[in-house]
């Protein structure tokens, strides 16, 4: 019974202490950032630049890091002009190109065009996707800077793979695909 009473009367003190804050003086805040977030306005002009300046673009004729120019159009013409193109990249490190061109393909082009390049991949075998060709199809006369051309803009229901490859990477994948094409046609 005598702990009762005690319990009852620690029970009774964390009420009374509790209950008689008073509402109208805010605690301590530690880290207020968390409660008050401070508002940006994304098109707000900054007080830095012109007066209208809004969703800043690049400079004209930069750039991005990773990223070197492509000479040729998004147009059947630019891609007729780019089979002649050759590869930029060093012969001697070849062996290391085909190794992180195979890493890349197997990531993110054997899904539809098969670990081997015959155009079965793990969708077209599902039947998710059709028409897939095979890299030693005659009809296609593929080369190392139609390859490229096709990663960097699409083409038919693929689509491109500039943002997702540095141009290295693109023309590793490119070679990648040729070593295919000659072991398909061995």
């Amino acid at each position: 019974m005598k702990s009762f009473g005690k319990i009852g009367m620690v029970l009774f003190g964390i009420l009374v202490f509790f209950s008689c804050q008073d509402e109208k003086i805010p605690n301590y805040q530690y880290m207020p950032n968390m409660y008050e977030a401070v508002g940006y306005e994304t098109y707000d002009e900054v007080y830095f630049l012109p007066k209208g300046t809004e969703a800043l673009v690049p400079p004209e004729n930069t750039i991005p890091r990773g990223w070197l120019p492509y000479g040729y159009e998004n147009t059947p013409e630019g891609k007729e002009l780019a089979r002649v193109q050759m590869s930029p990249l060093d012969s001697l490190q070849r062996e290391e190109n085909l190794a992180t061109g195979k890493e890349l393909y197997d990531i993110y082009c054997a899904i539809c065009h098969g670990a081997k390049g015959k155009g079965q991949g793990n969708l077209v075998k599902r039947e998710k996707i059709l028409g897939v060709p095979s890299y030693d199809d005659a009809a296609r006369n593929i080369t190392v800077g139609t390859t490229f051309h096709t990663v960097q803009y699409g083409l038919n229901s693929m689509g491109s793979y500039a943002s997702q490859m540095s141009t290295t990477e693109m023309w590793q994948v490119s070679e990648y695909v040729m070593k295919l094409k000659e072991d398909l046609t061995k």
